[in-house]
């Protein structure tokens, strides 16, 4: 067992102080003895905690930087759009251990590596799919309470409130990463999140927590808005 201090901050998330000054988070493994990425692992009263990188996952990064709400909580059920080769959403699977996490890809050769994260960790249900066609995927995602975003594709938002409309109970959370280049490499970033923010608070959300995640992913940030339909 390492000598490390660990305190929960949201719900199955963890600060962990290894001692030397550097803010580390963690979530405890439903998997033992099994990295996802290369995560480092650190053994606490027989248990296993997946230290989380910012540096690969937008998520750890808010966090880190100081996101307020994460509305991710153990029982919840979560549709995770552009879910990737799963580094993130196998971390979002120790959150919800009691949950359920669809997780929506759209290219079959990451889709792969997707499917090797979620092997074990039964509370993931990968999905190849289309975020843009939320109807394809309707026959099995059921209501969820949080969706969250992270599809690099110049309809970021519209594509949240399309699937808010099919998936998220009212009340429930939708979190984004927005990437600015993704939507004008031309234009002022900063001017890009405000059009965003908007675009998504009349589409439905009402946006109660943003933070930039620089230096961890250059022009991005984050947002959670709670639907309000």
């Amino acid at each position: 067992m390492e000598d490390v201090n660990i305190k929960e901050i949201f719900e199955n998330i963890y600060e962990v102080d290894l001692g030397d000054g550097l803010r580390r988070i963690a979530t405890r493994s439903i998997v033992k003895g099994k990295k996802v990425y290369d995560e480092r692992i650190i053994k606490i009263n027989n248990e296993e905690y997946r230290i989380w990188n910012p540096n690969k996952s937008k998520l750890a990064a808010a966090i880190i930087n100081g996101l307020k709400i994460v509305p991710i909580k153990r029982d919840s059920k979560v549709l995770y759009l552009g879910a990737s080769a799963g580094t993130t959403p196998s971390h979002v699977a120790d959150i919800a251990e009691q949950g359920m996490i669809y997780a929506v890809e759209y290219a079959p050769r990451i889709m792969r590596e997707l499917l090797d994260a979620c092997a074990e960790r039964k509370n993931i249900v990968p999905i190849l799919g289309d975020a843009n066609k939320p109807q394809e995927y309707s026959h099995i995602v059921e209501k969820v309470d949080v969706i969250y975003e992270d599809v690099a594709q110049p309809n970021q938002a519209e594509i949240l409130i399309k699937n808010a409309k099919w998936f998220l109970k009212k009340g429930g959370y939708g979190m984004i990463a927005i990437k600015a280049r993704s939507i004008d490499v031309a234009k002022n970033p900063k001017e890009i999140f405000k059009e965003q923010k908007e675009i998504l608070e009349k589409g439905g959300f009402e946006i109660v927590d943003e933070v930039d995640i620089e230096p961890f992913e250059k022009d991005h940030i984050m947002f959670v808005g709670i639907w309000r339909g």
